[in-house]
C-alpha cells in the first residue's frame, strides 16, 4: 500500500496554527470567572485572581493573533479545519474563547467588553455558515452527532452567559432557549448512539462536552432569577461530571492526547455554575461549589500547560492533523 507523502508547511509565520490550542484556554478562562464569583462567595481577596486573569488574557489575544493570521493567509482554510473532528472542536471553542474574552474584560472595560461579545457573536454565525457547506459538501459520516456540536451549535449558552454579566438580560433570554433546545436535541440523539457503539478511546474525552450546556443553562437561569430550574440543570450537570470522574480510567484510556482539552471547560462551567447557585441562595451549593472550584483548580492548569507545551514544540499541529493556509 503507497501514502501520499505528508504535506510541507510553506515558509511563513503561523501558517498551522492548530486551532484545538484554544480548548484548554476555554477552560482557563472560565475558571477565572468562576474564581471570580468564588472570590464573591468566600469573601476572598482578588489580587491574584486578576493576575491570572491578566495573563489569560494576554494568552488568549497571542492566540487569536495567530489564528487570526492563518485565516487572512488563506481564509478557505477555515473550510479544511472544519472538516475534521479535532478541528472542528477547536475553531467551537475558539468561538467561545472570544466570549470569554468580553466576560473577563467586563470588569475592566465595558464598552470593550460589548464589542467583542458582538463581534464573536458575528464569529460564530460565520463558523456555522462554513461548518453548515461541510456538511452538505461531505459523506454522511461526517454530520454524525458528536459532543463537539454542543461548541458549535449550542454555543451561544456562553454568549447567554456573558450577556448577563454586561446586564443585557434580554439578550440572554433570547440566546438561551433556542440555544438549550438545540442542546436536547444533541444530548438525546448521542445518548441514542451511544447505547448503539461506544466511542473509540481517543475520542472518549470529548464526552465531557456534554457537561457544559447543563452548566451554562444552570447559570444563566439562576442569574435571570430561575432559581429552582436553574438547580435541576445544576444537579444534573454535576451528576454527569460526577459519572465521568467514576469512569476516569475508562474514558482516558488513550493517555494524555490534546483531545484532554476537551475536559477543561465542562469543569469550570460546572464550578460557576454552582457558585451561581451558591450565590443565589441553593442550600448546600457553597459547598459543592467549593469542592468542584478546588477540583477544577488541580485539572486545568496542568492540562493546559502540556497542551501549550505541545504547542511551543511543534507537536500539536501534528498531533491534530491541522490544516495548512
Amino acid at each position: 500500500m503507497r501514502f501520499a507523502m505528508p504535506r510541507q508547511v510553506p515558509p511563513g509565520l503561523w501558517r498551522r496554527v492548530p486551532p484545538v490550542v484554544f480548548a484548554p484556554v476555554l477552560g482557563a478562562l472560565g475558571l477565572v470567572l468562576a474564581w471570580r464569583g468564588g472570590a464573591v462567595l468566600f469573601a476572598l481577596d482578588t489580587g491574584l485572581i486578576e493576575a491570572a486573569a491578566g495573563a489569560l488574557v494576554a494568552l488568549t489575544l497571542f492566540a487569536v493573533l495567530t489564528y487570526t493570521v492563518k485565516l487572512g493567509r488563506r481564509p478557505g482554510v477555515l473550510y479544511d479545519e472544519l472538516i475534521i473532528l479535532p478541528g472542528r472542536a477547536g475553531v467551537g471553542a475558539g468561538v467561545l474563547v472570544l466570549y470569554l474574552l468580553a466576560g473577563v474584560l467586563v470588569a475592566y472595560a465595558p464598552g470593550v467588553a460589548r464589542a467583542v461579545l458582538l463581534a464573536a457573536m458575528l464569529a460564530h454565525v460565520t463558523v456555522l455558515a462554513v461548518l453548515a457547506t461541510v456538511f452538505r459538501d461531505g459523506p454522511p459520516e461526517r454530520r454524525q452527532v458528536t459532543p463537539v456540536w454542543h461548541l458549535n451549535w449550542a454555543g451561544f449558552l456562553v454568549a447567554a452567559m456573558v450577556a448577563l454579566l454586561l446586564g443585557w438580560r434580554g439578550l440572554a433570554t433570547v440566546l438561551l432557549w433556542p440555544s438549550l433546545a438545540v442542546a436536547l436535541v444533541i444530548w438525546a440523539t448521542s445518548a441514542r448512539q451511544f447505547a448503539a457503539a461506544v466511542p473509540p478511546p481517543p475520542l472518549r474525552p470529548f464526552l465531557a462536552i456534554h457537561a457544559a450546556p447543563f452548566a451554562l443553562t444552570a447559570t444563566v437561569l439562576a442569574g435571570l432569577g430561575q432559581v429552582a430550574l436553574a438547580t435541576v440543570f445544576g444537579i444534573a450537570g454535576l451528576l454527569l461530571v460526577l459519572a465521568l470522574a467514576a469512569s476516569g480510567r475508562w474514558l482516558l484510556a488513550s493517555g494524555f492526547s490534546p483531545m484532554w482539552g476537551a475536559l477543561t471547560f465542562p469543569l469550570s462551567a460546572t464550578a460557576g455554575a454552582w457558585i451561581a447557585l451558591a450565590l443565589a441562595g441553593v442550600p448546600g451549593a457553597r459547598i459543592v461549589a467549593g469542592m468542584l472550584l478546588v477540583a477544577a483548580t488541580l485539572v486545568i492548569p496542568p492540562i493546559l500547560f502540556l497542551i501549550l507545551r505541545d504547542w511551543a514544540r511543534g507537536r500539536l499541529a501534528v498531533k491534530t492533523n491541522a490544516a495548512i493556509a
